[in-house]
């Protein structure tokens, strides 16, 4: 269906990847993963044809439709919700658009105007041939949260995670043969995330799909492909199972690597030992023989590093934490919620959920003192002292100062030794420390404020989607560290496997400002109150 023959992606002296061959076949749900960097995202450009690779091609069987998820959310600005979704088949919107067109203008008395109605009915035909396409996407953008009476209205009226929504519809509009989605949950609620999980698995293509969330990867694909020392490895089964699989391979290399090392180690010490003894001459050319052959190289563990993430109070918590009583809050006359209440307990690690625009970031800028509440009022304990991972951290991470100084300048008495060392933990190495602020990705910006936030040392942690612009890797380390942290935590997510791991209680904040305060971990509130 999709092949790829010796492709091969170079940027000056760094290979992405080299000598790709592989097939992709109809009915499987592939899952692309790999580290930061490692060219997951390049690698599916190419197979879109949005990028040229540096050698070889990408064959796609005639006849098949390829649609891939666009990620440039201020294309559709002047488009209605439901053209931008009918977008999706270019070839049906340019056919519908003209037919429009005609009928509003046209000369009903030409034969050439006639005749063109009858090409543009005949492709609507072959696009569209149960005349069903008004209602597809109807259906499509209630599912994905659009109200009917939001249809017709523009793409520049929406904020930019309902735009992603738009995007993601666009694309399973087409219902294409080989569908290509890069993060396609970023911006998407739990109820969305797991109803868009259903419309994959019903996919009767071919699929692709990076992500970083590793419960949407175990419900969605069939096949891991893992991009690692620029190659790529096919593995059946899921993200679970290929990190048992990947596991004992990984254990596996890394005895036959120390066994290797070890007969290295034993074969040289014998050349230094009897190379200048002519009665040992011959014993000792074989031996460098066969340490020639020896590629200890060869034997590769994972290019993968996982960061070291590690929160440590300053202080012990007390008993009085967080009290916050009767909060609302409206903007331009729309209420985001009213009236709520909750206090925080010493132990508590709670997750804030809850679908897009019910107002979990708001709360947690109240929380912060970040805005006022219209009404009621929020009290933190005397003991406490927070420290904030906001939603729009990567817009937040700017200048031209080098990692450790840009850290540095939040308290001019952190050492410079100690911040280094939490840069490293998070796989920040020496050199790549000297990087400006302005020049990191999305990712790297995350990495460095989970590094500051490390140096901060506070009791109390409140995160707005850390796990955002981070790798599977890193949410794992997150997950743990928020685990076995002894202070108290809020912390808003969308990942469910980041929320199994550390929340102890779950606070729900409905669409109707009410909240759901559930005391237990994520799996029972969903055996308890559904997802």
């Amino acid at each position: 269906m999709l092949s790829t023959v010796n492709l091969t992606q170079r940027y000056g002296k760094r290979v992405l990847f080299d000598k790709i061959n592989m097939t992709m076949d109809v009915g499987k749900r592939y899952g692309l993963i790999g580290a930061n960097g490692a060219g997951k995202s390049t690698f599916m450009k190419i197979l879109a044809g949005e990028l040229e690779p540096s050698d070889g091609e990408v064959q796609l069987q005639p006849g098949l439709k390829l649609g891939m998820l666009s990620q440039n959310q201020y294309a559709f600005e002047d488009f209605t919700l439901t053209d931008a979704v009918l977008y999706g088949n270019k070839k049906l919107y340019d056919a519908q658009k003209e037919k429009e067109k005609l009928y509003m203008e046209g000369d009903f008395e030409s034969d050439e105007v006639n005749n063109r109605l009858g090409e543009l009915e005949m492709i609507c035909a072959d696009e569209d041939p149960t005349y069903e396409s008004d209602v597809k996407i109807e259906k499509l953008l209630q599912s994905l949260g659009f109200p009917v009476e939001q249809h017709g209205e523009l793409m520049s009226s929406l904020t930019g995670g309902d735009k992603f929504k738009i995007l993601l519809a666009q694309v399973l509009f087409l219902k294409p043969d080989v569908l290509l989605l890069d993060e396609p949950t970023n911006n998407l609620d739990m109820e969305t995330i797991s109803w868009l999980e259903n419309e994959l698995k019903r996919h009767e293509g071919t699929l692709m799909v990076i992500s970083h969330d590793r419960h949407f990867l175990n419900g969605v694909v069939t096949h891991i492909l893992d991009l690692d020392f620029q190659n790529i490895r096919e593995f059946t089964g899921n993200y679970d199972e290929w990190y048992i699989a990947a596991n004992l391979i990984a254990k596996q290399a890394e005895t036959d690597r120390s066994k290797a090392l070890k007969e290295k180690e034993e074969l040289e010490s014998f050349i230094k030992r009897f190379s200048a003894n002519a009665s040992k001459a011959k014993q000792a050319t074989s031996r460098q023989k066969q340490l020639d052959k020896l590629d200890v190289q060869a034997i590769k563990l994972s290019s993968r590093r996982d960061p070291s993430i590690m929160f440590k109070p300053h202080r012990d918590i007390g008993n009085e934490i967080l009290d916050a009583q009767n909060l609302s809050k409206s903007y331009d006359g729309e209420t985001v919620f009213e009236n709520l209440s909750f206090k925080v307990n010493a132990g508590d690690k709670i997750a804030l959920i809850g679908g897009n625009g019910v107002g979990k970031t708001t709360l947690l800028k109240i929380l912060m003192e970040e805005i006022q509440p219209d009404t009621g009022h929020m009290k933190w304990g005397q003991t406490i002292t927070y420290s904030y991972f906001p939603q729009n951290t990567t817009d937040l991470v700017v200048g031209d100062e080098e990692l450790p100084q840009w850290i540095q300048g939040f308290d001019v008495k952190w050492h410079i030794d100690d911040i280094r060392k939490t840069l490293g933990r998070m796989l920040f190495s020496g050199e790549e420390q000297k990087k400006k602020i302005d020049a990191c990705s999305g990712g790297e910006k995350h990495r460095v404020m989970l590094s500051k936030m490390m140096m901060d040392a506070a009791n109390f942690l409140v995160m707005d989607e850390p796990d955002n612009h981070l790798d599977l890797e890193a949410i794992v380390a997150l997950g743990e560290a928020l685990h076995n942290y002894k202070g108290g935590v809020i912390c808003v997510s969308h990942d469910r496997e980041l929320i199994d791991a550390f929340a102890n209680r779950i606070i729900q904040i409905n669409e109707d400002g009410s909240i759901i305060d559930f005391e237990g971990d994520y799996e029972s509130f969903v055996e308890q109150h559904g997802k």
